[in-house]
């Protein structure tokens, strides 16, 4: 079956400008038609898995029109998007009737959606930038849907640093242009081959590596997420950090320097660097807290440290001529542990966001003993709070193994155990919210609190059900050729994209 890449955005972009006219009387109209648009979206992800290719917007050749370009990387990315869209889209249906203007917060969300599609498409680092702006804008709206005090601060600083971020990337765009004469990744990548990277190209790497880092949320560009998060509504919240901070952070940061700059010995090891500080200090600070979702939220932070790390350690052993089997399985565990975290982290989001509907309360010293009152949101809760603490044979063990094991190949024995630290002290912290939040006797206040039901408890058995199964992309050969392998090529292939791209055929 062969998909136009234009859909990916159009579709969820139609939605969004059709949402608003359902208005008031229309809410359950508008609540189908966007779970319709987001499971379509999974569907056609899912269908078109190892359709690769690129298209060219209006018939325009490269590098004079807009391309968009699917590979290895962009397919798993699209994947990991309509995995949590769906997901957050379909726990929203209940949970958002708490909230007015559901019509408009369906649009916004699907916004989001059209601009992270539009990120992991984008063959020319322009209209990557657009669709960059198109998902933070919806989500700096988003964040502040509630419109209360907490929530409007949190916006506010975001879009603030948001913007910086935005900022330091357009600079980046500029300089790019004004040194190789194109926008084009693919023409860049070879302009970049053919001279190499003087000064200017430099530094517009180090503002991507700031703006993308600021957007990933990595230490010590990190201000603005443990706020967005508890702000946010649950759904949101589970889409900020199960898949935004990835695509507008991640796959884009990675997206440059593998495919378009090349990788280089400091690069590599100036994001291990990253990816090891955002480890530790996320984790010691999410030790700390005790509002529910703020924890989630520096967790966040230690868990992109993981996928920075093997990505970055990727780099280091491709820059040292080192075996290449050895590079590989450190980007394969970075890019598994990102789809792995997409699952957990944005259940354990929907979780919280289940416990604080019925509770009324998102701080961990207020509850105990909901483990009989709400047994499918402590099951769920379990099951991937397990698996982000690395528990086998939960998803997340898997994706740490191989990182361990490719920091010990690497003879990095001080990364491996550095991993494994932070491993022990994530399951810390999960069971410190399992022993507030499930065990223990419940308080007054909260004795007549029910489980919630309907479409909130599916979206979160759908995620607890990943979480278990999700291993077998790696155990089975099938499923690991055809989902993480080609991404895995399309960073370790380096600058070989720009023949890649070039190479391709154009479809209609």
């Amino acid at each position: 079956m062969s998909i136009p890449l234009p859909l990916f955005v159009a579709i969820p972009l139609a939605a969004a400008f059709l949402l608003p006219m359902f208005g008031k009387k229309g809410k359950s109209a508008a609540t189908v038609l966007a779970n319709m648009v987001t499971l379509s979206l999974l569907v056609l992800a899912i269908v078109t898995i190892r359709q690769y290719g690129a298209y060219e917007v209006g018939k325009w050749s490269i590098p004079l029109g807009i391309i968009l370009v699917r590979d290895g990387l962009s397919s798993l990315l699209l994947l990991a998007i309509g995995v949590v869209s769906s997901a957050a889209m379909l726990f929203s249906t209940r949970y958002m009737e708490q909230y007015t203007a559901k019509a408009k917060y369906l649009s916004l969300f699907l916004l989001m959606v059209a601009g992270m599609n539009g990120v992991v498409l984008s063959g020319d680092i322009f209209n990557l930038y657009v669709f960059l702006e198109i998902a933070s804008i919806a989500s700096y709206a988003l964040v502040g849907f509630g419109c209360e005090h907490e929530e409007l601060e949190a916006s506010f600083k975001y879009m603030v640093l948001g913007s910086i971020a935005s900022t330091f990337i357009l600079f980046g765009i500029a300089l790019v242009y004004g040194n190789t004469g194109a926008l084009n990744m693919a023409y860049i990548s070879k302009a970049i081959q053919d001279s190499g990277v003087n000064a200017g190209l430099a530094f517009a790497l180090a503002l991507f590596v700031t703006g993308f880092g600021l957007k990933a949320a990595l230490v010590p560009f990190h201000a603005w997420l443990p706020d967005a998060h508890p702000s946010a509504p649950a759904p949101i919240s589970a889409m900020l950090s199960g898949i935004l901070i990835k695509t507008l952070g991640v796959y884009a940061l990675a997206r440059m320097v593998f495919n378009v700059f090349g990788v280089s010995v400091e690069i590599g090891w100036l994001l291990m660097v990253l990816g090891l500080s955002s480890m530790v200090v996320g984790a010691f600070l999410a030790l700390g807290q005790w509002d529910f979702k703020r924890l989630l939220a520096y967790s966040s932070i230690s868990q992109i440290g993981y996928v920075i790390l093997g990505i970055g350690l990727g780099a280091t052993l491709i820059s040292q001529q080192a075996s290449l089997a050895w590079a590989s399985l450190a980007i394969l565990g970075g890019l598994f542990h990102l789809v792995n975290h997409a699952v957990y982290k944005s259940l354990l989001f929907l979780t919280s966001g289940s416990v604080e509907m019925s509770t009324g309360t998102r701080q961990l010293r207020e509850m105990g003993g909901l483990a009989e009152r709400m047994p499918i949101t402590r099951t769920t809760c379990a099951v991937a709070s397990a698996s982000i603490a690395g528990v086998p044979p939960f998803s997340g063990f898997w994706s740490k193994l191989i990182l361990v094991v490719a920091a010990v190949q690497a003879r990095l024995f001080w990364v491996a155990a550095i991993i494994v630290f932070v491993s022990l002290c994530t399951l810390i912290m999960y069971l410190k919210i399992h022993r507030y939040v499930f065990l223990g006797e419940v308080p007054r206040s909260l004795e007549h609190i029910k489980e919630n039901k309907g479409s909130m408890l599916v979206a979160m058995v759908f995620l607890a059900c990943l979480c278990v199964l999700m291993g077998l992309l790696v155990l089975v050969p099938g499923l690991r050729e055809n989902v993480l392998d080609p991404a895995v090529q399309v960073l370790t292939d380096g600058v070989k994209y720009s023949a890649d791209v070039m190479g391709m055929t154009i479809g209609t």
